[in-house]
This record gives structure tokens, C-alpha cells and sequence, in this order.
């Protein structure tokens, strides 16, 4: 079944029937002493940088086309947990995850926390607007779109800069990486694109300069969703991710292989998590995936959010541990991911 097809008849079913200078620290730095501080940990062992995540909520205005009101998106916002001496000069990399349709926000606060503890500060908004059925019917509901990634950017700049905020000085606004799930990694895909395509986009779409790679869980890029192909994906040159469950139901693993080999520009890769279904990326299994994942719950969750924010350090911090686990020992070292990928020849040797 084809991502915004499920989608469409999800939220039809659905919401029809109810719904080096101290002062200068930066993130790279502090993980540098964090890494010198564990001689002992081999760069495989992966583990988060940080013990400790925060958790705190803002609210991100939307900017709608032209003549239509503007929506205000509530967000949870996680982060990592500083030193107090460094916290007001730590800055992390953002990171904006793209929910799945009809997802609450909350349902991702494991996985969310989980990136966060590797170097990030991570925004999860709840975005309702109208999308069509197949039917012709227009339905109501969370569902992500790609003028998400301007409105939460411009937001984070604006709380960086305000001295009330729970996140001044904490965000560094010219790095953004993108999660998304489902209709979020549609979403998300379409924005690396810097075009704007139906279903996700409506007026224009600038993708901002900030936006340094994506990496998304559970989607395929079928274009019209029903019937279509995957056609090329100009991510022009950002690199680009896809996570996959063997047993996902909704978006089936050899669509998102298929979106994966359209990726035209290396480094790209992508991690089948062998068990894991549509919902292993949430706090809880959903029945709309009409299949059980055979992998953990708290297992699954953790591998997708290590795989993620891993890919993510790789290239937005040019993490070499990060880098290597995704593209050389990971897969081999994680007996439940099987890992496809390519990099441009100048960085094979690395």
C-alpha cells in the first residue's frame, strides 16, 4: 500500500469515525571531551553522549498560502542535559522530525529523546491540515508538510535569541537535519528536493540553506501515491537516508528499496531493521499496520533512533566515528540491521 494512498484512507477512516575559549563551546567540542573522557569506549559502541535529555514545548507559527489563516503548531522540543557553566554556550544542531499522518507528537518522545542524547536539540510538532481521500473528500488531521521545515527554523532562530527561552543560545540554526515518518519522510524527501510536490506542499517551497541531510523511517516516494513510480530524487548532493522495517504493512520494504536506488546523489544509504513494522518507531505498535513486528518494541525504537542520529552526526558534525559505524562497522556490529549504501569516490578511503 502506497504511503499517501494508507494515509488518505487512514485519515478518512480515522478522524471520520472520531480522530576554545569556554564561552565558545560548541556541540562538536563538547562531544570531542565527552569521547576523550571514554578512552576506554571503542568508537563502535555507539552509545549517547548524553545521560541526560530535557524536554520542553513552543509554538511555531505556520506560514499558510496566501489568503489562508495561519496555524499555530504546538511542538515538544528535547535536548541534551550540559554542564551549567557550558549550557549557555553549547550549541547543537537542530533537528525537525516530520510525524507520520494522523501520529501524535508525544508518540515519538522515545525516539525523539533518544536522537537528542547524541547532540541534538530535536523539534516534534503536531501540524494539522486538510488533505483529499481518494474519494474526492476532504479530511482534517495531523499530517506533515514541507513548509514545516522554514516555519520550525524560523522559530528556533527566533527562540536562540531570546533570553526567556528554555533553548537561547543552545540551537546552532545553520545545520538542520530532517527525520520524518511516513508521510513525514515523504514530506521530508520532497523538501531535499527543493520542489514542491502535491499532497505535501501547496503555493512554493524554498528549501533553506541550513538543511544539511535527511534520514527517514517507514516511507517511499511514489509519485501519484496510488499508482505511480518512484521517479529520480535530486537530493543534489545532500546526503540521504532510508530506514525500513522488514515486516512494515503500510510501506512496504521493496518500495522504499526501489525510492532508495532513485536517490540520485551519494552518500546515501539504507538500514533494514529486520522485525520491525511500521509503528516500531513510536512509543507503542499500532493495529493500522495489519502486521506484528517480531522485534522488541524498546529495541526497535532504539536501533532506528541510533541509526538515525548517527547518520545525522555523520554529516552534519563530520562525526569519523559516526561516519565509519554507518558506512563501514555498523552493519556488521548490529545483528538486526542490514545495511546498503554509497559514498562519492572522494570519501571511499576515509
Amino acid at each position: 500500500m502506497k504511503v499517501l494512498a494508507h494515509t488518505a484512507l487512514t485519515c478518512a477512516c480515522l478522524l471520520m469515525s472520531n480522530v576554545l575559549n569556554e564561552k565558545q563551546l560548541t556541540a562538536a567540542t563538547v562531544v570531542a571531551q565527552l569521547i576523550h573522557a571514554k578512552q576506554t569506549q571503542t568508537a563502535a559502541s555507539v552509545s549517547p553522549l548524553f545521560k541526560q535529555v530535557d524536554r520542553g514545548t513552543i509554538t511555531i507559527a505556520s506560514s499558510p498560502p496566501k489568503g489562508a489563516t495561519p496555524v499555530l503548531d504546538q511542538a515538544d522540543v528535547y535536548f541534551p542535559v550540559v554542564a551549567a557553566h557550558a549550557s549557555k554556550s553549547v550549541q547543537f544542531p537542530a533537528v525537525l522530525l516530520l510525524q507520520g499522518a494522523l501520529v501524535d507528537k508525544s508518540a515519538y518522545s522515545t525516539f525523539a529523546s533518544r536522537v537528542a542524547s547524541y547532540g541534538f536539540v530535536v523539534v516534534v510538532p503536531n501540524h494539522r491540515r486538510t488533505v483529499s481521500a481518494p474519494n474526492g473528500r476532504s479530511v482534517a488531521g495531523l499530517a506533515a508538510e514541507q513548509q514545516q521545515v522554514n516555519d520550525v527554523l524560523k522559530q528556533l532562530v527566533s527562540e536562540n535569541a531570546n533570553a526567556k527561552s528554555r533553548l537561547t543560545g543552545k540551537v546552532d540554526t545553520t545545520k538542520l537535519g530532517l527525520l520524518g515518518h511516513s508521510l513525514g519522510g515523504y514530506a521530508g524527501l520532497g523538501a531535499i528536493q527543493n520542489i514542491c510536490f502535491p499532497g505535501v506542499c501547496t503555493g512554493q517551497f524554498a528549501r533553506p540553506q541550513a538543511l544539511k541531510a535527511g534520514i527517514f523511517y517507514g516511507t517511499n516516494f511514489r509519485v501519484p501515491a496510488i499508482t505511480g513510480k518512484v521517479p529520480s530524487i535530486r537530493n543534489q548532493n545532500i546526503p540521504t537516508a532510508l530506514i525500513a522495517g522488514s515486516r512494515n504493512g503500510v510501506s512496504d520494504l521493496d518500495e522504499t528499496q526501489a525510492t532508495y536506488k532513485q536517490i540520485q546523489d551519494a552518500p546515501k544509504a539504507l538500514m533494514v531493521v529486520n522485525g520491525a513494522n511500521h509503528y516500531s518507531i513510536t512509543n507503542q505498535d499500532s493495529p493500522r499496520d495489519p502486521t506484528r513486528p517480531t522485534l522488541n518494541q524498546a529495541e526497535a525504537t532504539e536501533t532506528i533512533a541510533r541509526w538515525s542520529a548517527l547518520f545525522l552526526r555523520a554529516h552534519l558534525l563530520n562525526d569519523q566515528a559516526a561516519f565509519d559505524y554507518v558506512y563501514k562497522t555498523g552493519d556488521a556490529r548490529d545483528s538486526n540491521v542490514s545495511v546498503t549504501s554509497e559514498l562519492p569516490r572522494l570519501d571511499r578511503s576515509k
